[in-house]
């Protein structure tokens, strides 16, 4: 029996002894990968200062000797262990770095970042551990990080039951990092683990000086002139020899090649025609893998077209609206009138900043307005003083048939008072609620309207940001008018050439680019109007859903990855993924022409836009609203109120309805 104990007793000496030794061969092949990877990185130094540096007179045994010298100091850092714990530690760095990379491509909203705007973010990241149950992220709460899970596992829950298991390499709470939105899940720690955390700020600065900075090479460019982008995959031809030339490219990106000549054009460098004129072509140019370019055409005119064309439209001119108010007053009875010369009607319902009411003045009974009453202390704390100002400004210039009209302002010691126009045909959402969808005459004739609006506004370099159904009001005659709202945050002026990087507007509706936080001009209004006019043939959202991720995600994927439904044709198919192209640049509307090229699309080949204008067209739906009753909607929450004159005279259900709907507002 002692003879087997010692047998098993030397037996587990040995295993121990093996354990040991595997131990220490897998410490040496670490130490060995690690030198290998030293070796590699001071010879593509030695190779890069090679191609680099030229030294005249240079002899084979200086450069010999370079080379040795390189070799000493890897040996050198082999032989230091301090500096061999350093470059461990670098490696490691390294390998988080690879593995966040990794995450942030196999995300559907931050996949289609630029390898800069990657590295950018990811030396903003800092890591940070959580014990075993701890939370990460609590439900209902909100946050302004993302996380990436390098070591440990993670539990995905909501309302207490489990969603999924997020293991090393997956990213999570990145819709923390676009706007201020509540947690609905809660991830808790079921091992002890390590992430890397990014902060919004963070994120958002990386994104916008990445976007300045492309702004800024394009504008060392072209410092003047604001040319149109054009984009081409490798082997597209961008000219083709014997063909016609009229046109000026200058590369902005990428390279090109001739196919009777073997150099290369880069980056900053252009071919054109002779001299601008017409011309044959006497070789083709073909793009050398993708391509961005900036397009002059031969027409002289194209340089005011791009910067001055909309000034110059005198479509707004064919018909002096609100010289007269579409009430029947005369804006100078307006303009002389106090605040004590309104009577109230009605309430209209309860918004952000206050209540809007239905006014008249004492003078004219039958002439209704809308009065929005702002509380002074509650646009103070929300320190939204410099976007109510900002906002008045760009309404009290807009003038516009297609536009709700802003006619005047008052104040007093605690409120803002705004009085508008008052367009009581209720908006298209609860038109479109109650037909299911619209018709495809009753859809060119709102979208024209809304076309009109947005062209009004562009004009004067300001953006919307926030066009859907539910701020499209009907007049009493059934024309569609664009409600500019005072404190909505969307409305901005922006510079021709300029961008702008505030993330705002309503989910399913909202550009890509406002997404990708990439900075937006006024094309972010093209793509809501190509999301509007989809909603109205089908009745839903392209990118509609409950899960707010998934709508960012799907928009971000664009429209060719949408079904149309069949009430939806081919040329209204065309005009809507024309208006919903992910470049900005390349959406119908944001080119030379303008608005006019919307116009020119065949999907509205024979409408009447001069009938429009001058409103001689007869619109699909006329409101029936009855001098004793007004039907109209609540600015907090787009939802139908009526009310009689006297605002007590109402029918059971009327009131019924009333009541709900302020409760709702509330």
């Amino acid at each position: 029996m002692g003879t087997l104990r010692d047998l098993q007793f030397a037996l587990q000496l040995k295993i121990e002894e093996l354990r040991q030794r595997d131990t220490l061969i897998d410490e040496l092949e670490l130490e060995l990968d690690t030198k290998d990877e030293l070796i590699r990185r001071l010879q593509e130094e030695l190779d890069r200062y090679r191609t680099t540096v030229s030294l005249p007179g240079a002899s084979a045994v200086s450069a010999g000797r370079q080379h040795t010298q390189a070799f000493d100091t890897a040996f050198t850092v082999f032989n230091n262990p301090s500096l061999c714990i350093n470059f461990i530690s670098f490696f490691h760095v390294l390998r988080s770095q690879r593995l966040i990379r990794a995450a942030f491509l196999k995300n559907d909203l931050l996949k289609n970042l630029d390898e800069g705007e990657i590295r950018a973010i990811i030396a903003c990241m800092y890591s940070t551990t959580i014990n075993q149950g701890c939370f990460v992220i609590q439900e209902g709460t909100t946050g302004a990080q993302a996380y990436v899970l390098e070591e440990g596992t993670l539990e995905m829950m909501k309302d207490g039951l489990k969603l999924l298991t997020i293991e090393p390499e997956d990213l999570f709470g990145e819709l923390s990092l676009l706007y201020n939105c509540t947690h609905t899940y809660s991830v808790s720690a079921r091992t002890n683990s390590k992430l890397w955390v990014v902060d919004r700020k963070s994120y958002q600065t990386v994104l916008m000086q990445s976007g300045l900075k492309h702004l800024s090479h394009s504008v060392e460019l072209l410092t003047i002139i604001c040319l149109p982008q054009m984009h081409y995959s490798d082997g597209d031809y961008i000219i083709r020899q014997g063909a016609t030339g009229d046109t000026f490219y200058i590369i902005s990106n990428g390279q090109v090649r001739f196919s009777a000549l073997c150099s290369l054009h880069r980056s900053s460098e252009a071919f054109r025609g002779k001299d601008l004129q017409e011309d044959i072509r006497a070789v083709s140019v073909i793009a050398a893998g993708e391509v961005t370019c900036l397009v002059i055409d031969r027409d002289e005119k194209h340089h005011n077209a791009v910067l001055f064309s909309h000034t110059e439209d005198t479509e707004y001119q064919l018909t002096p609206f609100f010289l007269v108010s579409s009430s029947g007053v005369d804006p100078t009875l307006l303009s002389t009138s106090a605040l004590s010369d309104f009577q109230i009607i009605c309430a209209l319902g309860v918004g952000e900043f206050g209540h809007v009411d239905l006014v008249q003045l004492k003078s004219k009974n039958k002439c209704p307005f809308a009065m929005r009453v702002l509380k002074k202390k509650l646009i103070v704390s929300s320190g939204q003083q410099e976007h109510i100002q900002r906002e008045g400004c760009i309404l009290m210039e807009t003038h516009c048939s297609f536009i709700v009209r802003l006619y005047k302002t008052f104040k007093d010691a605690e409120h803002l008072y705004i009085l508008t126009e008052a367009c009581l045909g209720g908006d298209l959402s609860h038109l479109l609620k109650d037909k299911g969808y619209l018709d495809e005459c009753s859809t060119r004739f709102y979208t024209a309207c809304v076309v009109k609006a947005l062209s009004f506004l562009h004009c004067r370099g300001v953006i919307y940001r926030d066009v859907k159904p539910e701020h499209v009001v009907l007049d009493q005659h059934g024309y569609a008018k664009l409600v500019l709202q005072l404190g909505s945050r969307c409305l901005k002026r922006v510079e021709v050439g300029k961008k702008t990087w505030t993330f705002c507007g309503t989910l399913g509706y909202m550009a890509p680019e406002i997404i990708s936080n990439k900075g937006h001009n006024i094309a972010a209004d093209l793509w809501s109007l190509g999301v509007f006019v989809f909603e109205l043939l089908s009745g839903r959202l392209p990118f509609g859903g409950s899960d707010p991720l998934k709508i960012l995600t799907s928009t971000i994927r664009g429209i060719d990855q949408v079904d149309f439904t069949k009430t939806i044709n081919k040329s209204a198919s065309s005009l809507i993924k024309k208006l919903c192209r992910s470049n900005p640049s390349e959406r119908l509307g944001s080119q030379r022409n303008g608005a006019r090229d919307i116009q020119k699309h065949k999907w509205f080949e024979g409408f009447n836009w001069d009938g429009l204008c001058e409103r001689t067209l007869t619109a699909p739906v006329i409101p029936k609203v009855r001098q004793n009753t007004i039907l109209a909607t609540c600015p907090g929450c787009t939802l139908p109120l009526a009310f009689s004159d006297d605002g007590w005279n109402l029918t059971f259900t009327k009131a019924l309805l009333a009541v709900s709907m302020l409760l709702r507002c509330v």
